[in-house]
């Protein structure tokens, strides 16, 4: 980006705009109805706002930001999230949340667009501090680089961004909308599956039907909790855990060993084995995969092993608990504690589901497997799609911010001479305010 257009200039945010020097508001001063806004109220990446949150609602009582209809608002908390909305009313925000506004020296839409772009995302990524919530501070802030072109122009790129970012993100809302539908059609095959209607022509070609309703332990070979024992990065023997589990299979790139021959011994897995993730968030309880004896393991505590019985396959149960009559059991059954729900092996053991002939759940799987096959199918070339989509706003964005998006109109005042000028008519008892500016996270 170091060929700009001779009417650019290249500056720093501080220039323009004080990063971080915001109006405060305590509790007590906020009315109930004003619009409160939180990090996690915004879409990373696409700037759409999830959900408008009143003070009442919020009940919040810590200090926010105050910021105004059309202030660009930044989030400082891991900027890569790229977290950037534009204001649509007044409100109230996290501290977390930047409220910005260059008092007519820039285009608010242009300072949006700028802070989504790949030059300032590049900035941020290596100019934050902080190991596990990297933020943004002050002086970063203040430091980092912009961009400037002639204010004329300014709106010119922002109308053009405006109008091709809109056709991206109809793009992307229509991918999401497929997304959501391949999910609801991968339950409907496991419901389908578990419920006979996926089999139904194969029983009619095969003499009928011989299912029968059972609880898990009338057919299952037995249960088991895993070691508690400590694992660690290193050793003889990997310890599967449930960050293991993972759509329905074992995931092992991320392991934990132990060496201890004892609960090797003792907590050894067999090919076949279903394992059923017992206590997490009541999202992740109930997630299940089958061990098909890939190398020596053993199995965590947070881990039941069911073993199945002549008359049930481990990947027929492996979906009769992942589907919606499965997943629903699991919620319906789980205990809540503290800050995890629970599901112990008797409550696994008393699950009820229709069990066919082996010859049938044979295939059952077969044809599940065909219809997944062809999800996945699909589920790669929409990722593919939402790549590209992601491609296009980030190769839009940086031909915009070098000149190329638009064309130049030489009778456009020059930046740098825009610049010079907020410079010169800056209040001095300001300018001492930028230079001492502390530097604050």
């Amino acid at each position: 980006m170091s060929e700009l257009p001779t009417s650019w200039t290249r500056a720093k945010i501080g220039d323009v705009v004080a990063f971080g020097r915001s109006k405060k508001a305590e509790p007590e001063d906020i009315p109930s109805d004003a619009w409160m806004l939180e990090l996690e109220d915004v879409e990373r990446d696409t700037s759409t706002l999830l959900i408008r949150v009143s003070a009442g609602q919020r009940n919040s009582k810590s200090t926010k930001n105050v910021f105004k209809r059309g202030d660009v608002l930044y989030g400082k908390l891991r900027p890569y999230l790229n977290k950037v909305l534009l204001a649509t009313e007044d409100g109230f925000c996290s501290t977390e949340i930047v409220p910005l506004h260059a008092e007519g020296a820039v285009d608010q839409r242009y300072l949006f667009h700028w802070l989504k772009s790949p030059e300032f995302l590049a900035y941020v990524t290596a100019a934050s501090h902080g190991m596990n919530m990297p933020r943004l501070g002050t002086e970063a802030g203040n430091a980092a680089p912009f961009v400037i072109a002639p204010l004329c122009e300014q709106a010119r790129i922002a109308d053009k961004l405006d109008k091709l970012l809109a056709r991206v993100d109809a793009c992307r809302d229509r991918l999401d909308r497929l997304t959501v539908l391949l999910k609801s059609f991968r339950r409907a095959v496991l419901h389908a599956a578990t419920t006979g209607g996926l089999t139904e022509d194969w029983r009619t070609a095969n003499g009928g039907s011989n299912s029968r309703i059972v609880r898990l332990r009338e057919v299952a070979g037995g249960f088991g909790y895993g070691t508690a024992a400590k694992s660690s990065p290193s050793g003889t023997t990997p310890v599967l855990r449930m960050g293991n589990i993972q759509n329905g299979t074992l995931d092992w790139t991320d392991l934990v060993f132990t060496s201890d021959t004892d609960e090797i011994t003792k907590y050894a897995l067999s090919d076949g084995d279903v394992l059923f993730n017992r206590t997490n968030s009541p999202e992740l309880v109930g997630k299940t995969a089958v061990f098909r004896g890939e190398r020596l393991a053993v199995f965590a505590g947070y881990l039941v092993r069911a073993r199945c019985g002549s008359e049930l396959l481990p990947d027929f149960l492996n979906h009769c608990l992942g589907s919606p009559a499965g997943r629903d059991y699991c919620r319906r059954v789980k205990s809540d504690g503290v800050s995890q729900s629970n599901i112990n092996a008797q409550k696994l053991a008393n699950f009820e589901f229709l069990l066919p002939s082996i010859p049938e759940q044979r295939e059952i799987l077969r044809r599940v497997a065909n219809l997944h096959r062809a999800a996945d199918a699909l589920d790669c070339h929409l990722r593919a799609a939402l790549r590209a989509a992601v491609a296009t706003e980030r190769s839009c964005l940086a031909k915009a911010f070098r000149g190329d998006l638009v064309p130049q109109d030489p009778a456009d005042e020059p930046a740098e001479l825009m610049l010079e000028r907020l410079r010169a008519t800056e209040a001095p008892e300001a300018s001492a305010r930028r230079r001492r500016r502390p530097a604050t996270a």
